[in-house]
């Protein structure tokens, strides 16, 4: 099993961020979050939701993470007892492809990412907007938390840094415009209802499926 991995700004943000989907997916039964990462969120959630199921996913080579950060939180319980009985172990999805979750059938009303839609190209965030639109059920709704530009310009001078860095790792990273992000959404029957103040310069979008 490889490491556990770990990430400081997950830890940072888990409960401004809970706070705003505690919200947003309390009548969920199904989540779904996109761009698990390194687990972090998806167990602190899992625990603070035990209402819902909380299906991970990610693309191939962080499955691993995931799956040893599941273990040791599953580990963690009491005897005869799993913390996270309502986590899902992680399903590899690549958002350009085929969703490899329940066929389309309408199952999810809940979808989660975070500090995800920055570092895909502008084709991913597309796909991730089409595949949102074709699973999420109606009604159902999508958090998305990470910073975004409004009318073309930065929140904060640390943001217009990070999307210098961003540009650094990959051309096709940057921050987005979230008018760009609402058109997506809407062209999908999307309509956002919150947009959330997040700590660090972030957001939290909150959209519904109509």
């Amino acid at each position: 099993m490889p490491p556990v991995p770990f990430s400081q700004a997950c830890e940072n943000n888990k409960a401004p961020i809970l706070e705003a989907i505690s919200q947003a997916f309390s009548s969920s039964n199904l989540v779904l979050e996109i761009g698990t990462g390194t687990g972090q969120h998806a167990v602190y959630f899992a625990q603070a939701l035990p209402h819902l199921t909380w299906q991970t996913s990610d693309q191939a080579c962080y499955l691993d993470g995931i799956n040893a950060q599941l273990k040791q939180a599953r580990s963690q319980g009491m005897p005869n007892t799993n913390p996270i009985a309502n986590i899902q172990n992680p399903l590899n999805l690549d958002v350009t492809r085929p969703w490899p979750f329940f066929s389309g059938k309408g199952e999810i009303d809940g979808i989660f990412t975070a500090n995800t839609l920055h570092i895909m190209a502008k084709e991913m965030v597309e796909a991730f907007f089409v595949g949102v639109g074709k699973h999420l059920r109606t009604q159902g709704n999508l958090c998305i938390y990470g910073p975004f530009n409004y009318q073309g310009n930065y929140t904060s001078e640390s943001n217009a840094g990070f999307d210098t860095w961003l540009a650094q790792q990959d051309p096709r990273s940057a921050i987005r415009d979230i008018e760009w992000i609402i058109q997506l959404a809407e062209a999908q029957g999307l309509r956002l209802i919150r947009d959330h103040s997040m700590p660090a310069n972030n957001r939290l979008l909150h959209f519904v499926k109509s």
